[in-house]
């Protein structure tokens, strides 16, 4: 029996035994989330095996916390794994129902249009939707509503059935619970898929406390359980029966003791015997005869009820099975008297009554019990149901996925749509099942190639491996792609293959389907592609002779339409990389726009184009000086992709293009949380990424400038920031930061042969741009006691190739280099020229070095000064500190 405090909880319902620990565990959540609305949630997770009690469990947690909180509770369904954000929906459903459009529009805020498809309260955007942006919108749309609701209560039951997005939503959620009033209680049994399983181990590792695993009853706790259903005189043996027979499976055990109820059977030794025949009975094969035995319209009825799955409509039983609502009624009572079916719990006042079955057990043994082309041609009628009670394509396509393949077109054009809803949700995967059953069905010969195109479309976002088979297949079958949707297909491939460092085969791609076309417009953008995919080639072989073709081509062009503002983009960033006049570059770069905007259809989040080409717009300026433009750029970019959900590797690249303008700017501290956060969302998408190297390229160049060498030199190792580098172009250049940060950190010998090494990477590739890739500065610096010469040589060429580049901040530098290498009245004028420049720059920490050496050079106090409150009010602590330092000292200043 149940005890202590749990006494009134257990009058709703029958006892639990041995699951005291569980109930204290429970009972100490809710009574912490109950008392103190600023208290962290708290999350309970119960592991165990069919029938061991789980969904008992939960349900007697309802029952504690029925009166004194908000409960919403769902049931994953084996047969519907497959149907996305179905539990969340589900657990959510209360909530929804009792909200009116401009309630959650709302409550919700900026993640309605993102989350609300998600969840079935608002339409598609028309757009593909990032499914990190729609999980991370669940999360924010279930934490308001937890806060609207306080105390509450989410209560899943069989995880391991859920579908793949309610598990991605879960195990995020599970993260923000130190921030939510709220109580999380999942009951699974151990997953078989992989994917599954991750996430649920990641659900398991943030319970609180640690995750229970429930065990079989002993041999006394199912003596007192029989004794108090049938009675104090069951004798001794008779329950040692009970347990032998049922292993001590409470849900058996419950089974087995209300068939000796219903037979009458005597609870005495001369009776045990005959357990193990009733106990065949209750489950497997014993409880398809017993479900035989109530007749053939109740089993219809009963089949139909597995085939939909949870939450079962009666109306839409009734016409799978064949049924006026009548008989429906008929059969759906004679389940309940069987223990079959039961009614599932009211999600919302006045809502139509659901059945569900009353255990995961019962279900399986039913829907297994189909036979297996009645469950086949069940399914096809059950996605024609479905699409008659007005539910759409996506709906009915998880009953398609079991319809084996008959050559029908018109599956394969439901499978397509029911795609494209997926996708515009946020459910890739759910998108990815629906294409590739399309492609067994087959589909016509002139439809297969579009299907592999949609295919490849659907994995863009989540798997470039992917996306590159399936567009590859649909580039290459007969007949093929046409048109448009070639040339796209064409682009979106190479961009996969760029996104999976397959650089070279993206621009023999490209070639090859360029020669196939006459001039024009599909040309036009073929061309744009790959001076853009060659710009970010590292290791390219002919980089002049690229610059004089792309020069050749972008000269001429008025920036008429967005081939030739891509082409006009690309000139400007190859002309800055290699520090050709930045006037020229921030000239053409203003060309590319339409008043001062981004053209329609070149946007950061149009797919025609791709991010990438935007983003060598906005280093174009950022590296040219205009970090007003660059800025306002990148800035338009986390807005854009967190206004339409994109929290994927879009919004971690531009948060670490916006914290690398910081870095430029001087806003250092500012920058590093930038980069910091884009490196988190990074993390999140994979490892070892090209837009990893980049953010952490900006973020050890950002800790060099605050002076956290050692916090710099972790971040490298974290990220594996050393040779050798991807194929594509990191910005700023990798090689430079890495030889700064390898001399910060007193590995001098290793630093300079790093900077030699991007001596010659710049040397080979003609880029001359003494900001982007400033390895001549910090070289000249360390050569310059053991070897002078090289110094004043490289300090001299880099003057030559910052003024030509032009910008305050390139000339300023290459003169505060020159400085250090000099002495007397000749460093001071140079110190002083640079002081000039700089402070005429966009780049305060740039000046705020200088003033800080031009006040150690002078001995001047008022310079020293100057340079300590410049260099507190960037952030740059170490450089605060060398002020501090000469100041304090006083020796010689004046």
């Amino acid at each position: 029996m149940t005890q202590g405090r749990h006494a009134e909880a257990a009058s709703s319902g029958p006892p639990l035994w041995e699951r005291q620990a569980e109930l204290d565990i429970a009972q100490q959540a809710l009574d912490d989330l109950c008392g103190d609305v600023t208290a962290s949630g708290s999350l309970i997770v119960y592991h165990g095996d069919a029938g061991i009690g789980k969904t008992a469990l939960l349900a007697r947690v309802a029952a504690m916390a029925r009166g004194r909180a908000t409960v919403w509770s769902a049931r994953a369904g084996e047969t519907v794994t497959s149907v996305p954000f179905n539990v969340v929906r589900q657990l959510l459903q209360p909530a929804l129902l009792a909200l009116s459009d401009d309630e959650a529009r709302e409550y919700f805020g900026d993640w309605y249009d993102i989350a609300g498809p998600a969840l079935g309260i608002a339409e598609p955007t028309g757009r593909q939707a990032d499914p990190q942006g729609v999980r991370d919108g669940l999360v924010a749309a279930v934490s308001r509503l937890a806060r609207l609701h306080w105390p509450l209560v989410l209560l899943i039951d069989d995880a391991q059935w859920a579908d793949l997005e309610t598990l991605g939503w879960l195990a995020a959620f599970a993260e923000r619970l130190d921030e939510l009033p709220i109580l999380v209680v999942v009951a699974q049994r151990d997953p078989e898929g992989s994917a599954a399983a991750a996430c649920l181990e990641a659900v398991s590792a943030a319970a609180r406390p640690v995750a229970a695993r429930l065990r079989a009853l002993t041999p006394d706790a199912v003596a007192a359980l029989t004794r108090a259903s049938l009675g104090a005189h069951a004798d001794d043996p008779f329950c040692r029966e009970v347990w032998a027979v049922t292993g001590g499976n409470p849900y058996e055990s419950v089974e087995l003791l209300a068939k000796v109820q219903d037979t009458d059977l005597a609870p005495v030794e001369d009776s045990a015997e005959q357990l193990r025949g009733l106990n065949r009975s209750a489950r497997g094969r014993g409880l398809v005869t017993r479900l035989e035995g109530l007749g053939t319209d109740a089993t219809r009825f009963a089949w139909a009820a597995a085939i939909l799955g949870t939450r079962i409509e009666p109306g839409l039983a009734a016409l799978l099975a064949g049924m006026n609502p009548e008989q429906a009624g008929r059969c759906a009572e004679r389940l309940r008297e069987a223990r079959i079916l039961t009614d599932a719990e009211s999600t919302a006042p006045g809502a139509d009554t659901v059945l569900e079955f009353v255990h995961p057990l019962i279900a399986t043994a039913v829907y297994d019990a189909i036979p297996t082309a009645t469950r086949t041609a069940m399914h096809g009628q059950a996605a024609w149901a479905v699409t008659a009670s007005g539910h759409g394509p996506a709906a009915a396509s998880r009953h398609l996925l079991e319809v084996h393949p008959d050559d029908d077109p018109e599956l394969v054009e439901q499978m397509r749509a029911a795609a494209r809803e997926h996708l515009a949700v946020g459910a890739p995967e759910a998108a990815r099942r629906c294409l590739e059953r399309a492609l067994d069905e087959p589909p016509l010969p002139e439809v297969r190639p579009y299907v592999l195109y949609e295919l490849g479309r659907a994995t863009l976002l989540t798997s470039p491996a992917t996306t590159i088979r399936h567009l590859s297949d649909a580039l290459d079958v007969t007949p093929g792609l046409d048109g448009a949707e070639r040339v796209d297909a064409v682009c979106r491939l190479s961009q996969a293959m760029v996104h999976n460092d397959q650089l070279e085969e993206a621009l023999a791609l490209i070639d090859s389907e360029a020669e196939r076309l006459e001039p024009g417009q599909a040309r036009l953008r073929l061309q744009a592609v790959h001076f853009m995919w060659e710009g970010i080639h590292a290791g390219e072989e002919d980089s002049p002779g690229r610059s004089r073709r792309l020069a050749s081509i972008a000269e001429g062009l008025a920036g008429r339409d967005n081939p030739e503002r891509v082409l006009l983009i690309l000139h400007a960033f190859d002309a800055m990389t290699r520090g050709e006049n930045a006037e020229e570059v921030v000239e053409r770069c203003d060309r590319a726009l339409v008043n001062g905007r981004l053209a329609p259809g070149l946007g950061w989040t149009d797919t025609e184009w791709g991010f990438e080409v935007l983003v060598m717009l906005g280093s174009a300026y950022l590296f040219a000086d205009r970090l007003d433009r660059a800025e306002s750029l990148f800035t338009e970019a986390v807005r854009e992709y967190e206004t339409a959900g994109w929290s994927g590797g879009h919004l971690a690249l531009a948060h670490a293009f916006v914290g690398y303008v910081h870095r430029r700017r001087g806003r250092l501290t500012d920058a590093e949380a930038f980069l910091r956060e884009a490196l988190r969302l990074a993390d999140r998408v994979g490892r070892g990424l090209p837009m990893h190297w980049d953010a952490a390229c900006m973020l050890i160049d950002t800790l060099l400038a605050r002076g956290k060498a050692d916090e710099a030199a972790q971040t490298a190792e974290r990220y594996a920031f050393a040779p050798p580098y991807p194929s594509t172009v990191v910005l700023p250049d990798a090689h430079s930061v890495r030889g700064r940060l390898l001399l910060a950190t007193g590995r001098v010998e290793d630093g300079v042969n790093e900077l030699e090494a991007a001596a010659k990477a710049a040397t080979a590739r003609g880029g001359h741009n003494t900001i982007m890739a400033p390895w001549a500065g910090e070289l000249a610096r360390a050569l310059a006691i053991t070897d002078p010469r090289r110094a004043q040589a490289l300090a001299a060429e880099g003057r030559v190739q910052a003024e030509r580049f032009g910008t305050d901040t390139a000339i300023g530098e290459a003169l505060r280099c020159a400085a250090a290498l000099e002495t007397g009245q000749r460093q001071l004028t140079l110190y002083a020229k640079a002081v000039t420049y700089l402070e005429a720059s966009p780049c305060a920490y740039e000046h705020a070095l200088a003033r800080v050496e031009y006040g150690i050079a002078a001995r001047s106090l008022t310079e020293l000064n100057r340079g300590l409150t410049l260099a507190r009010s960037c952030g740059a602590d170490g450089l605060a500190a060398r002020a501090r330092e000469v100041l304090e000292t006083g020796r010689g200043l004046r």
